[in-house]
């Protein structure tokens, strides 16, 4: 929901802070919370002046609830809210508390001086309303207030001239203030008006009312002064576009006063925490995730795949739930569904397992219900979305509620489709095996929501016939051509259908486009549809990413590598491709616009022809005749002005928010459509009879499906795009159809929200549109649920009704009324069309037409590995770090799991080396070891390299090298040699003077004894602190004391034989592998062999070395020269003779 109200506190202190008009009385107010901060000094404040208090909570009619004091000091106003805060209130059929309240001074004045003011936004303009007359009583305001529109391309012409959009005269000289009989009062409401709509545009508003807006001579600072009025803003109610919040996040216009913005929810509609997770989950990933609990005892639960495909379960629960319960008298109807929700945008694994376990976790809390309980898991067809991954987090959450699933009698149905589903509907399918409970399963074969009245009763379950070929089978088939067709291919097509003239088309065969964002599969997936089509020519001229310099990027027509140009500006890629009349804009919601505007902007690189092949030179026209929007949450104000640049340039505009379009066998926008196996499947590769207009992108392929099984296919194919005001219309698309003599009849799939839907049924109604159109609305159950469905969005930012008249169930009525064909639900759409279109072909005034074989597409390599279709040898293979999905992994633990159970150093080092989550003593070991290696002086060689190297100049990288390349058996390496060493005496049981004696025997010093400094009568306190904590945590040290005993026989004969800090770490280390328990006996020899102790030498001093090269750089010490008297010069001298000999040689 793009629109969404603020507390009247917030909207009032945004009006104060952005406001300009010096006779704007910014009048004090608190928030009261918390009777506790009545006391606050804050409100001594209010002390000396009669006060207002008020529930700040979105509650309507506060006055006539008797939920407001006016006019009583701040002791009586303290014991009214003491009495009231933090209480529940009932209204209606709705309970909420009352936990907000608004306090400020009370402005007394007159019933003559009170006014109502009401500003919101409509397509094409900004609406003001006023009326001389405000307060409760005010009536049906919208019969009896004066309006002025300000349109937007006014606001548009002006903001480029840099002038007001509107001045206090233009509003003077309208009929707005013609009730005002006072001049004074007319002029001050003239320009507060012109200064609020500023702010109201500027700040993103979508609708303000003020009611009533006080002018009167009172200040809350003077009292009343008789020479001077001051405009008071008494009672607002507003509404923000959520959208915009990106372009206030960097300054306070949006929280002034340190407020911070908050969109609350509707009175009586409270976040349940599983809720709460669900948003924080879809804020943390570029999925969508969303959930509503309606009933949490409600028996019927819906697990839905994309935004139009959850609306329209929901609707057909309600619809047939209520139809159950008048015809049957089972079930409680509508309040029968638990929850409303949505995933989409290829969620991971790990997501779809987040937001089934917490489904799983409602449904099956409480008692169990005496008929059982339903699980949906319901879907459209998807794009992109690999079907069977997803269902891999659904399969997990089910199988941990295992039992409880059981316990509750649980029957699951499942509707999917899209890339790989047969894959993912075999695996459901065996789960139920699993369960032992009732799974349900079924494909694109089987309309969406017929699993609705098979799990009601109503519809007989039959074994389900989806294609059981695997997933990798099935896209084999498709991908080599052999695709079922539908229709006779000997019947001929006839042209002339008597549905109207030869209209200019928005696609055709011969169509190229330019694709801004390097969306490389995106283009992929236009290029197969074009092979597949059998297009002469890709239909994609060329990319602009401004991020890279100019490059070709690689795809492929058919089995043929081909390179797409790509450049850093659309300036250039139009210049360039001047045959591209289509822009499919990519972009971020943060540049969308701009790049749009831009393209708008672009004037046609040379003449060009139009359909009739003469000139078309005309100024007014851009380059492109048509730009899509992909990117969601574009804010109103911006695509409003959109859409009026667009209309000055005769550029028609899809999206925002949409997956495009298709021309079938001609063009596609995107990934319209899906992969290629679903665009075979749906015959998208030539042209059916039937055109549709959508507002759902992810229902287009749906509507695909459902087209392609009910008639011979789809001509055209646009969704709209699901905001508020979406580009083009329904009407521009419809009329487009009704004008195309290729189209037989038209299906339309609107929603709730907006009134566009109204304008299809008047050019019904007047004749304009006389093809056959069938049509319904989504969003039926929004009227259904009541106010349990208030605060809910519906799929899209548009869906959302303002009115009655923008309700489903009043759309789907007056299309019907009009003598559009619509049909009782979603549930028999697909036996409405089929009548229309077999009414038409029997009457003989369509000839179907024939179907075609398309060009086979080669599987495309990556996702051909993806499914298991090929083998191919990786060239590295890691099992220590993952970082493919939405959350880096180590050795399986995601890194938020790492921070959050803070395990440190030495539990990364754990995952990453040993493969495992270690002991917290062991960790601990680790850690110690790092802190007691990480430097031992500036006079070791390593040290000493490092300082060299940079008094050089060198750089990091070059420093640390220097000094790790010291690093072996002599300096800091004898970590691994001195465990396999005594690790190999201990274990051929010699005694540690035999050991001592056979390596002396054998001319080899024993690695880890001896130091050049610290003997047994200077101790290396590093090896004691070592020692210490061995022997206070480690399971056994049995290696470490025969160390010791061996120090013993060494340090007799000389005093500096020490067990070493690289013996004891090196003993220590093969104690803790050995008897530690986490290692198997032939792991612990090879992490010794492989050198994993020298690691922690290498990573310990590493920290001393980076350590020695910053604090050279800090000095700034210059080249070092080693001085003469340190090096001793030993030049052999060569006689007088054997100068003779060499000369004689």
């Amino acid at each position: 929901m793009s629109s969404k109200s603020i507390h009247e506190s917030l909207a009032k202190a945004i009006l104060y802070n952005s406001l300009s008009e010096s006779t704007i009385s910014r009048n004090p107010l608190r928030v009261v919370t918390d009777t506790s901060i009545l006391d606050a000094d804050a409100f001594q404040e209010l002390s000396a002046l009669p006060l207002v208090a008020k529930p700040d909570v979105l509650l309507k009619r506060r006055g006539k609830l008797g939920l407001v004091l006016a006019g009583e000091s701040l002791e009586e106003t303290k014991a009214w809210l003491k009495a009231r805060v933090g209480t529940s209130f009932q209204v209606g059929r709705v309970t909420g508390t009352l936990s907000r309240f608004l306090v400020e001074p009370f402005v007394p004045h007159e019933q003559s001086e009170e006014y109502y003011i009401c500003l919101y936004t409509e397509r094409e303009s900004n609406v003001i309303l006023f009326h001389h007359e405000g307060g409760v009583n005010v009536g049906a305001v919208d019969e009896k207030a004066k309006r002025f529109e300000i349109p937007v391309s006014t606001m548009l012409s002006k903001e480029a001239a840099s002038q007001p959009v509107c001045t206090p005269d233009e509003l003077l000289e309208s009929s707005l203030f013609s009730d005002v009989e006072d001049m004074q009062k007319r002029r001050i409401l003239a320009e507060f008006v012109v200064d609020l709509h500023r702010v109201f545009d500027k700040l993103h508003f979508t609708f303000l009312e003020i009611n009533p807006l006080v002018v009167c001579g009172w200040t809350p600072c003077g009292g009343t002064k008789s020479d001077s009025l001051f405009v008071h803003i008494l009672d607002v109610a507003a509404k923000l576009d959520q959208c915009a919040e990106f372009l206030f996040s960097a300054n306070s216009l949006w929280s002034p006063q340190g407020q911070s913005l908050e969109f609350p929810f509707p009175f009586g509609r409270i976040q349940t925490p599983e809720e709460a997770h669900i948003a924080e989950l879809d804020a943390r990933t570029g999925a969508s995730m969303k959930l509503s609990v309606l009933n949490p005892n409600g028996r019927i639960w819906t697990m839905s795949a994309g935004g139009g495909a959850s609306v329209i379960y929901a609707d057909t629960v309600c619809a047939l739930a209520e139809q159950v319960k008048q015809e049957q008298g089972k079930g409680n109807g509508a309040s029968d569904l638990a929850n409303y929700g949505e995933y989409s945008g290829a969620p991971s694994e790990g997501q779809t397992y987040e937001y089934a376990k917490t489904i799983l976790a409602l449904m099956t809390r409480g008692n169990p219900h005496p008929n059982g309980k339903i699980l949906l898991i319901g879907g459209g067809i998807a794009n992109f979305t690999n079907v069977a991954a997803t269902f891999k987090g659904i399969m997990r959450a089910l199988m941990e509620f295992k039992s409880e699933l059981q316990r509750h009698t649980v029957r699951i149905f499942v509707r999917r489709a899209g890339p790989n589903y047969q894959e993912g509907l075999r695996i459901m399918r065996e789960l139920g095996l699993t369960l032992g409970i009732p799974i349900h399963v079924f494909g694109p074969e089987t309309h969406m929501t017929a699993i609705v009245s098979m799990a009601f009763g109503l519809r007989s379950i039959v074994s389900s016939k989806f294609d059981q070929k695997t997933g990798t089978e099935a896209l084999m088939s498709a991908t080599t051509g052999n695709c079922d067709t539908t229709l006779n291919e000997t019947v001929e097509h006839t042209v002339s259908n008597g549905f109207g003239a030869r209209t200019h088309q928005l696609f055709h065969s011969h169509s190229r486009c330019i694709v801004w964002g390097l969306q490389v599969k995106a283009v992929q997936s236009m290029l197969d549809f074009d092979y597949a089509s059998h297009r002469e020519a890709p239909s994609v001229a060329a990319l602009v990413y401004p991020f890279s310099d100019p490059h070709n990027v690689k795809v492929y027509w058919g089995s043929s590598e081909i390179f797409l140009p790509v450049y850093k500006t659309l300036n250039e890629a139009s210049t360039s491709s001047p045959d591209a009349e289509i822009l499919i804009n990519f972009g971020s919601l943060r540049v969308a616009y701009d790049v749009t505007m831009e393209a708008i902007s672009l004037d046609p690189v040379g003449p060009t022809n139009n359909q009739n092949g003469s000139c078309n030179g005309l100024s007014n026209e851009s380059q492109f005749k048509c730009i899509a929007i992909i990117a969601e949450g574009i804010p109103e104000q911006m695509t409003r002005r959109l859409i009026c640049r667009a209309k000055q340039r005769n550029v028609l505009i899809i999206g925002p928010a949409t997956v495009g379009g298709v021309k079938a066998g001609c063009f596609k926008i995107g990934n319209t459509g899906g992969m290629v196996d679903n665009i075979l499947s749906t015959q998208l590769y030539r042209p059916g009879s039937v055109a549709y207009v959508s507002r759902s992108g992810g229902m287009s392929n749906e509507l695909n499906n459902i087209i392609s099984k009910n008639s011979d296919g789809v001509e055209e194919g646009v969704a709209i795009g699901g905001d508020r005001y979406p580009g083009s219309t329904f009407l521009d698309h419809v009329l487009r159809f009704e004008a195309n003599p290729q189209v037989a009849m038209i299906v339309l799939l609107g929603e709730v929200g907006g009134i566009e839907e109204y304008a299809i049924a008047e050019a019904v109604k007047s004749g304009r549109i006389r093809k056959p159109v069938v049509a319904w609305c989504i969003g039926t159950c929004a009227q259904l649920l009541a106010g349990s469905a208030e605060s809910i969005q519906f799929g899209h930012a548009g869906a959302c009704a303002n009115s009655i008249r923008e309700t489903a169930t009043a759309k789907n009525a007056a299309l019907s009324a009009a003598g559009v064909h619509v049909p009782s639900s979603f549930d028999n759409l697909d036996a409405v069309i089929r009548q229309v279109f077999d009414s038409l072909v029997q009457s003989g005034k369509w000839v179907p037409k024939p179907d075609t074989k398309p060009r086979p597409v080669p599987l495309d390599y990556s996702w051909a590995k993806e499914l298991g279709l090929i083998r191919r040898p990786a060239a590295f293979t890691s099992t220590i770090c993952d970082d493919r999905g939405s959350e880096l992994l180590f050795a399986g633990i995601p890194i938020s799991q790492v921070i959050t159970e803070d395990l440190g150093i030495g539990g990364v080092l754990g995952l990453l080396w040993f493969k495992r989550r270690l002991p917290s003593y062991m960790a601990k070991f680790l850690e110690l070891c790092l802190v007691i290696t990480a430097d031992h002086g500036p006079a070791v060689s390593g040290a000493l390299n490092t300082i060299v190297t940079a008094r050089a100049g060198k750089d990091l990288l070059s420093c640390l090298t220097a000094g790790l390349l010291t690093i072996g058996d002599r300096f800091g390496g004898a970590l691994d040699g001195a465990a396999r060493q005594f690790a190999a005496a201990f274990d051929a049981g010699l005694s540690p003077a035999e050991f001592v004696a056979s390596e002396r025997k054998a001319s080899r010093l024993i690695m880890g004894i001896g130091h050049r400094v610290k003997s047994i009568t200077n101790p290396d306190m590093r090896v004691h602190l070592l020692s210490d904590f061995v022997h206070q945590h480690f399971p056994a040290t049995p290696l470490v004391d025969y160390a010791f005993a061996v120090e013993k026989v060494t340090t007799s004969k000389r005093p500096n034989l020490i067990l070493n800090v690289d013996g004891m770490i090196g003993v220590a280390m093969v104690d803790l592998l050995r008897h530690s328990g986490q290692f198997s006996r032939q792991e612990a020899e090879e992490y010794v062999n492989i050198g994993t102790l020298n690691g922690l030498f290498v990573l310990g001093r590493s920290i001393g070395f980076i350590g020695h090269y910053l604090d050279q750089k800090r000095l700034h010490q210059g080249l070092y020269r080693h001085p003469w008297e340190d090096i001793s010069y030993v030049i052999p001298e060569l006689s007088a003779d054997n100068d003779h000999k060499e000369n004689s040689n």
